[in-house]
Formats: structure tokens, sequence, C-alpha cells
């Protein structure tokens, strides 16, 4: 593979600081569900009156929610937030899904409170996580679950958004294990790494690799600050091998400021399907799927997986 990256430097042990959402905090109403109802099919269609909690600074995301509702009818079914009661309705969020013909955002959706240039804001390393140990604990867990196993012959695996750690499984190694972030120095802290790529992809979401190089693609609550979701997903499904495997993770937390209008103007459950929606219409992909992973519903952060596999005629 044609790469642009540098040598691994192995980690000093590090001190856990506390986590950073408790200064920039995108806590949003959670999806922990205890009901057996299922999701109606007009959810299903994506046909939903939502009246979640909006950040009036920014009063973009709902040009989403306007121009879909314009396409496929007017909102019968209760409001999403409900759906917070209901037991699985992650899992059922992205199933039998009536998409729109056309992509259904704006370009303001992807608009940050914080237009300011992203290498300034990363430019100073953070070497803190960004969940809590639960949550970094349930993701881990799903990674050892789904993961080629470890020293698999062959086997590549870029972590997309990469800092200096990825919670893939202790000890887990492959031949190539390739970090692609906005700091080098977290990067070059990060133990799983063979090797590493500096990139801004809101400025070049072009992938510095070859077409059919990869077996997995990871990122881990970062896909929130991708201003340019389409154009990334598109660059995973060519750079992945046929039926690889692209897992996208998120919590409820983040920097707000840097975050896209569209999510942190909506829940959980829409994060579900704004993520699945980049794998649907960036094309080559199987259809997105989506799993609950949250370790403590309602005692620590919540974890959510969407999933998708490159079509193997893709």
């Amino acid at each position: 593979m044609s790469r642009m990256v540098n040598l691994l430097v192995l980690p000093h042990p590090q001190q856990r600081l506390p986590v950073l959402a408790s200064l920039y905090p995108c806590r949003l109403p959670t999806i922990h569900t205890r009901s057996a109802n299922s999701v109606s099919e007009s959810q299903r269609k994506w046909n939903i009156g939502f009246k979640a909690p909006r950040r009036l600074v920014l009063g973009l995301g709902a040009s989403f929610w306007s121009q879909f509702m314009s396409m496929a009818g007017r909102a019968r079914s209760k409001h999403l937030i409900a759906l917070a009661k209901q037991e699985g309705v992650i899992e059922e969020v992205l199933k039998n899904v009536d998409w729109p013909q056309q992509f259904p955002f704006k370009e303001e959706d992807f608009q940050r409170f914080d237009e300011s240039p992203d290498s300034l804001f990363y430019d100073a390393p953070r070497f803190v996580t960004h969940i809590d140990d639960p949550a970094i604990a349930a993701l881990t867990k799903y990674y050892s679950k789904v993961f080629p196993p470890s020293n698999t012959p062959g086997v590549c695996i870029l972590d997309m958004c990469s800092s200096w750690v990825s919670h893939f499984p202790k000890g887990y190694k492959q031949y190539s294990i390739v970090g692609l972030g906005m700091n080098e120095e977290e990067l070059k802290r990060n133990p799983v790494l063979t090797e590493y790529a500096v990139q801004d992809l809101n400025l070049n979401p072009k992938l510095p690799f070859e077409d059919n190089s990869f077996d997995v693609i990871t990122n881990a609550v970062s896909v929130d600050y991708l201003a340019k979701p389409i154009d990334v997903f598109k660059e995973m499904c060519r750079v992945l091998k046929p039926g690889g495997l692209a897992i996208m993770s998120f919590s409820n937390r983040c920097f707000w400021t840097k975050a896209i209008s569209i999510w942190t103007s909506t829940g959980d459950a829409d994060h579900v399907m704004i993520v699945g929606s980049y794998f649907h219409y960036s094309g080559g992909f199987e259809p997105p799927q989506a799993v609950d992973i949250s370790p403590n519903p309602g005692r620590s952060d919540p974890m959510y997986v969407v999933y998708s596999r490159k079509a193997s005629t893709a």
C-alpha cells in the first residue's frame, strides 16, 4: 500500500485523566429501553415527528427534518424521544428503512459552532479518554467479537480519527494497524498502531491509501465531527477490501463546538439513522445495521455501533 506514514513510537504509561465531556458536554437524550414494543412501520420509514432539545446558538440541524418530511409525507408517529421507553429501539432503527431517493441533508447541517481550522483545535495533544471506563470496556468487548483473530496473516486495519488509544482488545496485533488522526503526538503514543498518518478529513477527505487495502475500518466517537461524511464514506468503501467491515461507534458525548449541527440538534436514535444514511448514500455498502452495546443503561455512558460491509460487487 502507498501510505503517508511515520514509524511507531512506543508509549510511556499514561495516567488516566477525567473525560473531557465534563468540559465540553454533548449529552443528549439517551435511548435506554425497557418496554417490549417494537418500532412501528412508519418509524421504520423514518417518518418521524421529533421535538428534541435544540442548541439555539446553532439552529441548523432541523432543516433535515423538514426536507425529509416533504419527501416521506406527514409525520404520523409519536415523537422519537418516546422511543426511549421501547426495548431494542436502536437495533430496530435501521431495519426496513424507506430511504428518500436523494440525500436528505443540506450543507448547513454540517456546519459547526466553531468553524476555525480543526488543526488549531487538535494542535495540543489530549491524553485523555472521551467515554467512561464501562463504555470503553463495552467497545473493546465488541471489537473482540467482530475483529479477525489476532495475528491473522495479511490482515490490515485502519483506525480512522485515531488518537493515543484505540480501545482494541489487549494485546491485539495484526500485520498492519494504521492510525489516521489529527495529532501526531497522540498517534505516536498509541501502542496498537504499526504506522500512522496525520490528516484533517474535513479539509481533505481523500484517504492516503490504495484501493482494497483494509479488512476493517474503525471510527470510535468521532463520526459526529465529519463535515464531509459522504466523501469520507466513499473513500472508506474504496480502501476496504470486498466484504471488509466498517465500524462506527459513538456515545452521547462530544466537543459540541466541533460536532456538526445535525448531530448536536438531535438524539441518540437519530444519530443511528444519520450514520446509517452515510453508509446508504455513499454507495457500495451492504444495508447498515445498528447495535446498542451500552453497558449500564442510565449509570454510565451509552455506546452505539452502526456497521456495514463493503459489497462484494463494489
